[in-house]
């Protein structure tokens, strides 16, 4: 028995400049934190012929080659495992679609299983680019790449993304107390929408490739706010990284139509008017949870359980992709 985690995360700064469009010509950088939320991954040999996944559905099948599920079927082909005698199931903490990188969670917690099947041993660098490769080279989904980097390595990190593709991980050097307020002032809460990742992205990544003025030039003062907002964290100045999220928000919503709407408006500014120092829908839009900084959680937590949200808590989660169960 073999039980893979990846951790799920929040996008702290840069969102979007992780898409091959855009960091091809000018260079991404991003800033996320991995929490302690999870997709896993479990695999056991059996004693029948047929390979066996367990997911949403149900699929039966004689080899890797006949399976539906597209990540899946290409994680066992890049592995060379047929999948005879062999049950892999998936479940997760939060739903898919609600914008804290769960496709590339399940990917990078999927590879890390197979990977400890066949007794490899990966650097989260390989296991973060197999994923890229299944999602973004064969799958040819338009998202980037943060969330299978951020799932690999964990913790609160930032990613370079160089034009030839290459990517940087850095841990942002924080102080103890800066690193423990950003963990108790951080609140998620559901917004009750989902919508897929690769929908919202897709027109960003089309206007990009177009070489929409617009979208490029919002592009590049948004990866100069993450800059902004790595410096503020290494500072100890977590009052300038609730603004900064703010205005990310702003540019968020300037640059794709779709990623917010008249309801998510009024809770973003009844978190503002209720404790939070600044906030952000997480995720490419269009739904799942907005995250605030709060110097009145109480008071904020009461705003949104009045407006009916639920808030999830978390804490952050420094393993990255693991194997807890190898039996």
């Amino acid at each position: 028995m073999i039980i893979a985690r990846s951790p799920l995360r929040v996008t702290l700064g840069g969102g979007g400049t992780d898409l091959p469009s855009f960091y091809e010509r000018y260079g991404g950088f991003l800033v996320a934190a991995a929490i302690d939320k999870y997709v896993y991954i479990t695999i056991h040999e059996t004693f029948v012929d047929d390979l066996i996944i367990k997911y949403s559905r149900l699929e039966r099948v004689s080899s890797a080659d006949r399976l539906e599920h597209p990540i899946f079927r290409e994680a066992l082909r890049l592995l060379g495992i047929r999948g005879p005698a062999l049950e892999i199931s998936s479940m997760a903490d939060i739903p898919a679609g609600t914008g804290l990188g769960s496709s590339g969670s399940f990917t990078t917690a999927l590879l890390k299983a197979l990977h400890t099947y066949k007794k490899d041993i990966i650097h989260p660098q390989d296991l973060a680019e197999q994923a890229c490769h299944i999602e973004i080279g064969i799958l040819q989904e338009q998202i980037g790449k943060q969330d299978q980097y951020i799932s690999a390595y964990g913790g609160v990190t930032s990613f370079t993304f160089q034009s030839d593709g290459a990517v940087q991980a850095d841990p942002i050097p924080m102080s103890t107390e800066t690193l423990y307020n950003l963990e108790e002032n951080l609140m998620l809460f559901f917004t009750g929408y989902s919508r897929s990742a690769s929908h919202v992205l897709a027109d960003q990544n089309q206007r990009t490739l177009r070489r929409d003025d617009s979208v490029e030039r919002n592009l590049i003062e948004l990866k100069e706010i993450a800059i902004r907002s790595q410096a503020a964290l290494q500072e100890g100045d977590l009052e300038c990284f609730a603004e900064l999220l703010d205005a990310q928000w702003e540019h968020k919503k300037r640059r794709t139509p779709g990623v917010s709407n008249s309801t998510i408006d009024q809770w973003h500014s009844l978190g503002r008017a209720n404790g939070a120092l600044g906030g952000k829908l997480v995720g490419a839009g269009g739904g799942g949870f907005l995250m605030f900084y709060a110097d009145d959680k109480t008071r904020l937590r009461r705003a949104m359980f009045s407006a009916g949200l639920r808030e999830v808590r978390f804490r952050f989660d420094f393993a990255g992709t693991s194997v807890v169960v190898q039996s």
